[in-house]
């Protein structure tokens, strides 16, 4: 029978090839992080927490009621305490993925509201088993490095939602992931669900975390209790955590670019200083999204130019200015179904995320801005994902790899078919997954399927192999405690 994958140790990621994308001079880096601290110490944030309150003004913080203006210093010192690399490990306690520099992964969204039907065609709510299904194909898929929920379970309770989904997720899965959380009880469930399978506990997860934790601020500048709340646990546990904003440009954000940037940063660090203060050193991830909003339909732009530059812009200034882990978006779009565009934006964010060397990138299978999920995007999305890296691998450029020897043993008019270099290094070169390569009458011959129709081939193989769930005894004796509590 067909178990979860096991995680090989950690592959090398890192991006070889020389010259990653760059919007930002380092004068204009130091432009940016000037007007991030014009903004903390001038125009400050909206904060709900009363313990997050008291512990920025006994720092040294300016509070006016719930109104907090944050000296430079402060903020500085946050960005200086942050570790420059968090290193994320698998269930079976390997490290999967090491976050730092131009290294890139990819995984899947969560919380979709709708799920598009591979088989039927339909939008409908997303299900428990849809779940079981989403985490099985993205546990299969050779490049998603990670997991997300990817959908909201519909028949479950709500206080029990983000519980139930990360169940799901460990009884099918043994990649990393990354959580989402309601509030401090549920994120301190799901840590109590992977301790139940971790060999040494709550203590095992705090020196080898298996997940980052997605938080958010409500743009422009107010932070929930709630964000805070989840913010000052992880700290406390030492769970890596991002929080990220999640603006629309020209709404909830400014409609420039370098302003949506700005105010992003400075949404991030005040949260950083928070989380900092309460521990410093604990892990943290720097990003955030910033899509422009489409004046048309009054929805945010997920996938348009200037939602990829933002991205690219703000893990820059993360990645080059603060030496921070970096956050971001890759494989999804405001398509509908898994059609043309959805693969064009799609792939356009995937390899705009590997040019600028984004070390952690979520929500490919996003259709519909984040409402509906897809599988067969995914798919598109994984063989995506492949083509980058190979490119992203770089030329090694040596007198083997040169075929310096080969060309002389084949010299003019000669072929290269059997020659041993050929054969040495064909394998080298890349294998499509779901791509198709023959001549039309090969592929007329072999049913003349379209991109579409092998996606779903794909996924109907991997869902009707069978799967053993994993650690369900210790898994479902927690969830009864906590559904008791």
């Amino acid at each position: 029978m067909q178990k979860s994958s096991t995680i090989k140790p950690m592959p090398s990621i890192r991006l070889n090839a020389f010259s990653p994308l760059r919007f930002f001079s380092p004068d204009q880096l130091q432009d940016i992080h000037s007007g991030v601290l014009e903004i903390l110490e001038d125009v400050g944030c909206e904060l709900h927490h009363e313990q997050a309150l008291g512990l920025l003004k006994d720092a040294g913080a300016y509070v006016d009621g719930k109104r907090v203006y944050l000296p430079s210093g402060m903020a500085e010192k946050a960005l200086k305490s942050a570790p420059s690399r968090v290193l994320i490990y698998d269930h079976n306690g390997n490290p999967a993925m090491d976050l730092h520099g131009r290294n890139a992964y990819f995984g899947t969204g969560s919380d979709c509201i709708y799920l598009m039907d591979s088989f039927t065609g339909n939008r409908r709510k997303f299900t428990e088993s849809d779940m079981i299904d989403a985490v099985r194909l993205a546990d299969a898929l050779p490049n998603i490095d990670f997991l997300m929920s990817m959908g909201m379970i519909s028949e479950a309770k709500p206080e029990f939602q983000y519980q139930q989904q990360y169940a799901n997720i460990l009884k099918y899965s043994s990649k990393p992931q990354v959580i989402v959380a309601g509030d401090r009880k549920s994120l301190d469930d799901m840590v109590e669900l992977a301790a139940a399978i971790t060999a040494g506990g709550r203590e095992e997860l705090k020196r080898k975390p298996r997940f980052v934790l997605y938080d958010e601020p409500t743009s422009p500048l107010v932070h929930s209790f709630e964000a805070i709340d989840k913010l000052v646990y992880s700290a406390k546990n030492r769970i890596p955590v991002n929080y990220s904003p999640g603006m629309m440009a020209g709404a909830t954000g400014p409609v420039t670019l370098a302003g949506a940037i700005t105010l992003a940063a400075a949404e991030v660090i005040f949260g950083m200083t928070i989380h900092q203060l309460v521990n410093p050193g604990s892990p943290f991830v720097f990003g955030g999204g910033m899509s422009n909003i489409d004046m048309s339909s009054l929805q945010p732009s997920y996938a348009s130019p200037e939602a990829m530059m933002t991205q690219a812009g703000l893990c820059e200034l993360g990645r080059n200015l603060y030496n921070l882990p970096t956050w971001g978006f890759a494989g999804c779009c405001a398509s509908k179904v898994a059609d043309t565009q959805a693969i064009n934006e799609a792939a356009t964010y995937i390899f705009m995320a590997g040019l600028t060397g984004t070390n952690i990138n979520h929500d490919l299978g996003y259709l519909e801005f984040g409402l509906t999920y897809s599988f067969d995007l995914l798919v598109m999305a994984d063989e995506s994902v492949s083509q980058l890296r190979r490119i992203m691998d770089g030329i090694p450029v040596n007198r083997d790899t040169q075929a310096l020897d080969a060309i002389r043993e084949v010299g003019p008019g000669g072929n290269f078919l059997a020659c041993d270099h050929t054969l040495d290094h064909y394998r080298e070169n890349w294998t499509p997954g779901v791509s198709d390569r023959n001549t039309f009458e090969r592929w007329t011959e072999l049913g003349a399927a379209t991109m579409e129709q092998r996606c779903k081939d794909k996924i109907q193989k991997i869902l009707s192999a069978p799967v053993t769930p994993q650690n369900t005894d210790r898994i479902s004796a927690v969830l009864d405690k906590i559904m008791k509590e």
